[in-house]
C-alpha cells in the first residue's frame, strides 16, 4: 500500500494543512493526531457489491451522534510505523533486569504463548456448551489442582482477573462464611507493611482496617497484634514473606491466635515466588490464598493486563467459591468428563464467563515445564539471588533489616539522602542510564528512602554481577561534592525527569472522543 510522505500538522488537528516538519530526530513521539491528514484510511478493501444502508435506518435519531468521532486520518504504514517506534522506546523482562521489587517481573517462557496460541484453545468461544469444551474444562480442573497442591487448599476459583480481583473475592469469601455462622464482623487486620492493594481491598469488601506495626526484625509485632484481637474481627491479610522481603517466623503463633478469636486468615501471593515447592500456605494455617499467575506463573505482566488472580481455599470455604466451577464427574474411568458446577452457597459470578483463559492456559504450561522439583529449584535460585544482592550491597547502601531475606531485599538511600541530597528516586534515575530498570522505591513505607530490589530467578550472575556493579557506581558518584547533578538524570531516556508535583497540580484534561 502506497502512501504520502508523513509530515506533521501543525497543532495536531486532524485534517490540518501539513508541514514540512520531519519526524525523524524528534525528542519526543508524535501523536496519531499531529500525523494525521484528512482523507487518509489505514484500511483498503474491495467493494463488496453489498449495497450500503443509509445510517438514519440503522440508528435511531436519539442515539446518533451530533458529528463524527474525532479520529486520526493515517495511512496503514504510518500507522503501523507509529506503534512500532512507540514499541522500541519501551523497556520489558524481554530486553533486560527488571528488578521491580515486590512485583516479581520475571522472563515469561515463549513455550507458554505457543500453547495459549493452539487453535484448539484460542479458537474457541466461551458461550460453547461443556460438551464441546471438555479439553478446556479439563486444563482448568488440571490448573485448580495443581495450585491447591501447590498452595495446601482443598479447591480454588479460577475467575478474578488479577490480584487485586483475587483480593476482593477472598474478603467476599470471608464475609459470606462469617454470615453462614450467624455472625457479623467489621475489622480485618494487615500489618503497616502491607501491600497498598490490601488496606483498599479491605475497604471495599465493607471491612474496617486495623493496622498492627512491624517489630524490630521486620515482623509483626505479636504483642500489638494480641492487643487488637476480639471477636469483632473478621480475619487478617498477610503475606508470607512479608513486603519487606523477610519471613514471617511468628506465622503458626498468628495463626492460632487469630482463629482463637474466630478469625479468618487470607494469603496475599504476592511473594509466593519465594516458597514454591518449599513451604505451603495451608500448611502456615490460612484459610485463603490468591495467586498472582504474572508473578509466580510468568504469565504477561504489566501493560493493563490480561491478568489472573486465582483464589484457593480450605475445605470450609468450598461451598462459598464463586461459580460455575469445572468439575470431574467421573473420577473412576478412564476417559473422565467435566461439567460445570455452582457451590451450594456461592457468592457467584467475579468475573464474566471464566477468567482470562489464556493466560491461565500459560500458567498451567509452565507448572508442567517444571514440575514440582522445578518449582522448588526456581524459589531457591530467586532467594538466592535476593541475598546475592543483599550482601554485596551491603555497606554501601543502608540495610534497614540486616538479616538473610527471601525473594527481595529492601536497601535504603537514607545516609545519602541526609549527607549528600541524593534520594532514592535519583537513584532510580539514574539506574534506567545503566541499562537496567528502576527497582521499586518509597516502599514498604515504613522505610525511609526504600529501595526494594527482586531479581527473581531468571537473571544470570553476570546479570547480577553487574547491575551490583552500576549501583555501586552511582553511590560513589553520590558521595562526591558534586552530587546533586544526579537529580538531573537521566538525560538520554525517551521520557527525561518529569515534574511529578507540577504534574499533579496541573492536570492536562485527556481526550474525549465525544468531541
Amino acid at each position: 500500500m502506497m502512501s504520502e510522505p508523513t509530515t506533521v500538522p501543525p497543532g495536531g488537528a486532524p485534517g490540518g494543512k501539513a508541514s514540512s516538519a520531519p519526524l525523524l530526530g524528534r525528542d519526543t513521539e508524535p501523536t496519531l493526531f499531529e500525523l494525521s491528514h484528512a482523507g487518509r484510511h489505514s484500511w483498503s478493501l474491495r467493494t463488496t457489491g453489498i449495497p450500503e444502508v443509509p445510517i438514519d435506518q440503522l440508528v435511531p435519531a436519539g442515539h446518533r451522534r451530533e458529528k463524527p468521532v474525532r479520529l486520526a486520518e493515517v495511512s496503514e504504514r504510518d500507522l503501523v510505523a507509529h506503534f512500532t517506534r512507540l514499541s522500541h522506546r519501551q523497556f520489558s523482562v524481554d530486553l533486560g533486569a527488571y528488578p521491580l521489587g515486590s512485583c516479581t517481573m520475571k522472563y515469561n517462557p515463549k513455550v507458554c504463548d505457543a500453547v495459549a496460541e493452539l487453535p484448539g484453545l484460542a479458537g474457541v468461544h466461551p458461550a460453547a456448551p461443556a460438551s464441546l469444551t471438555q479439553g478446556w474444562l479439563g486444563l482448568f480442573v488440571e490448573l485448580e489442582e495443581a495450585l491447591c497442591e501447590i498452595t495446601g487448599m482443598a479447591a480454588a476459583t479460577l475467575q478474578p482477573a488479577a490480584g487485586a480481583a483475587g483480593e476482593l473475592t477472598g474478603l467476599l469469601l470471608m464475609r459470606a462464611w462469617h454470615e453462614a455462622q450467624g455472625q457479623v464482623r467489621h475489622k480485618v487486620i494487615i500489618p503497616d507493611s502491607a501491600h497498598g492493594t490490601n488496606p483498599a481491598s479491605v475497604t471495599l469488601g465493607g471491612f474496617e482496617v486495623v493496622t498492627v506495626p512491624s517489630d524490630e526484625r521486620g515482623c509483626v509485632n505479636m504483642a500489638a497484634l494480641a492487643a487488637v484481637l476480639d471477636e469483632d474481627v473478621a480475619g487478617i491479610m498477610l503475606t508470607n514473606p512479608n513486603t519487606l522481603g523477610l519471613f514471617e517466623e511468628d506465622i503458626a503463633s498468628i495463626a492460632a491466635a487469630v482463629h482463637g478469636v474466630g478469625g479468618l486468615l487470607y494469603y496475599d501471593g504476592a511473594n509466593l515466588n519465594a516458597i514454591l515447592g518449599v513451604v505451603r500456605p495451608g500448611d502456615m494455617g490460612f484459610d485463603i490464598v490468591h495467586m498472582n499467575l504474572h508473578k509466580t506463573f510468568a504469565t504477561p505482566h504489566g501493560g493493563g493486563g490480561p491478568g489472573a488472580g486465582p483464589v484457593a481455599v480450605s475445605e470450609r470455604l468450598v461451598p462459598y467459591l464463586p461459580g460455575p466451577r469445572p468439575a470431574r464427574m467421573d473420577k473412576g474411568g478412564t476417559s473422565p468428563t467435566y461439567e460445570w458446577v455452582t457451590p451450594p452457597r456461592s457468592i457467584g459470578r467475579v468475573h464474566t464467563w471464566h477468567g482470562n483463559s489464556l493466560v491461565l492456559a500459560r500458567a498451567l504450561a509452565y507448572i508442567l515445564a517444571n514440575g514440582g522439583d522445578g518449582l522448588k529449584r526456581i524459589a531457591e535460585i530467586a532467594v538466592l539471588n535476593a541475598n546475592w544482592i543483599r550482601q554485596r550491597l551491603t555497606g554501601t547502601y543502608d540495610v534497614p533489616f540486616d538479616r538473610p531475606c527471601m525473594h527481595e531485599v529492601v536497601l535504603s538511600a537514607r545516609t545519602m539522602k541526609h549527607e549528600h541530597g541524593v534520594r532514592a528516586l535519583d537513584v532510580a534515575k539514574r539506574l534506567l542510564e545503566e541499562g537496567f530498570h528502576a527497582p521499586t522505591v518509597y516502599f514498604p513505607l515504613i522505610v525511609e528512602e526504600a529501595l526494594m530490589i527482586e531479581p527473581t530467578e531468571t537473571e544470570s550472575p553476570q546479570t547480577l554481577q553487574a547491575l551490583a556493579e552500576s549501583l555501586e557506581r552511582i553511590a560513589l558518584e553520590a558521595n562526591t561534592e558534586d552530587s546533586g547533578w544526579i537529580a538531573q538524570f537521566p538525560h538520554f531516556t525517551p521520557v527525561r525527569r518529569l515534574d511529578e508535583a507540577r504534574a499533579a497540580r496541573t492536570l492536562i484534561p485527556t481526550f474525549d472522543a465525544r468531541n
